[in-house]
């Protein structure tokens, strides 16, 4: 893997400002301080960063209602962010958005979306948009298990298939659709296996391995560059937190939750680095310190920025063209 010591840093810093950003939210929603719903991608953080390390402001990638994780992997500003969540004039949206539909088109990043399987038929669009213009961009589709059920997606990865389109499909494998367990849910021994079924290579990665999904979003990447069409990957992780905030979690199981945390993802990259001598403790505390600062300074932005002006809630409802 063409992993330099500065990639290595930039996967770490990612990875640790996505958890801390989250933990953030966790707490702030638990004590009244975020309207509406909320959904936390902590543990699933290898994800997202594995895929977007690949991908430059020029490229693409489409949402879910989880989605704080893409955006930051994706680089969408966290102070913006921040302010977006609590619904205030200085977000990314202007606070129109919130959680479930922040974007930055200005760094490839199309939307949260709060249609679960809504962002598959935007990924192909996307593609489609850069095989037309001739570029060499790729768009990345994050869903999951729940989404994976939709016809949106079936379709998606069929006409993405069938024009060779320049889409990753990533499935984010948590094991519940909101509070459907895939035991339940998921005909079949994987997701993956129904990117064969549609003529494109289906992988299965370990979702709590940064260097596993780095590689096979790689090989993915660079198919779909090179006009080889799309690639489904189905990275099995887990979320560390409810399906909402304010979710009891009553469908899973404490012993099934220590055994998911016992196999971090931000754990499992120290080791790796740190045993193999590819950079240095200080180096990673450091990170993790910087993280903090960057979300504590980024709540305070939020804190001080204006509520919208109610006049302009009709603004940026329709386009004119």
């Amino acid at each position: 893997m063409d992993l330099d010591r500065d990639k290595l840093l930039w996967i770490y810093r990612r990875m640790r400002q996505i958890r801390e950003f989250e933990n953030r939210l966790h707490e702030d929603f638990a004590a009244g301080l975020i309207p509406g719903f909320v959904h936390l991608y902590a543990g699933e953080e290898a994800i997202a960063v594995g895929v977007c390390a690949h991908l430059d402001d020029d490229d693409f990638i489409t949402s879910t209602h989880r989605g704080h994780g893409h955006c930051i992997a994706k680089g969408v500003e966290i102070n913006g962010m921040m302010a977006e969540i609590r619904g205030k004039a200085a977000g990314c949206c202007k606070g129109k958005g919130g959680s479930m539909h922040i974007a930055d088109v200005d760094r490839g990043m199309l939307g949260a979306n709060g249609i679960v399987g809504g962002g598959p038929p935007l990924a192909c669009g996307a593609g489609l948009s850069g095989r037309i213009r001739g570029s060499r961009q790729a768009t990345a589709c994050f869903f999951g298990d729940g989404g994976s059920n939709q016809g949106t997606t079936a379709e998606s990865l069929n006409l993405a298939a069938v024009w060779k389109l320049p889409v990753v499909f990533i499935c984010e494998n948590n094991r519940y659709a909101e509070t459907t367990s895939t035991d339940y849910s998921i005909g079949g021994p994987d997701i993956a296996g129904r990117g064969t079924a549609f003529g494109m290579p289906g992988i299965v990665v370990d979702g709590q391995d940064v260097f596993a999904v780095y590689e096979a979003a790689g090989e993915a990447f660079r198919r779909a560059r090179d006009g080889e069409g799309p690639t489904l990957l189905e990275c099995q992780t887990y979320r560390y937190f409810g399906h909402f905030e304010g979710d009891e979690i009553k469908y899973r199981t404490r012993d099934e939750e220590a055994h998911y945390r016992a196999r971090d993802c931000l754990e499992h990259f120290r080791s790796v680095v740190l045993d193999g001598e590819l950079l240095e403790a200080e180096e990673l505390d450091a990170i993790d310190r910087e993280a903090e600062t960057a979300i504590v300074d980024a709540v305070a932005f939020a804190e001080s920025s204006p509520l919208p002006d109610p006049t302009e809630c009709l603004d940026d409802v329709y386009v004119a063209y």
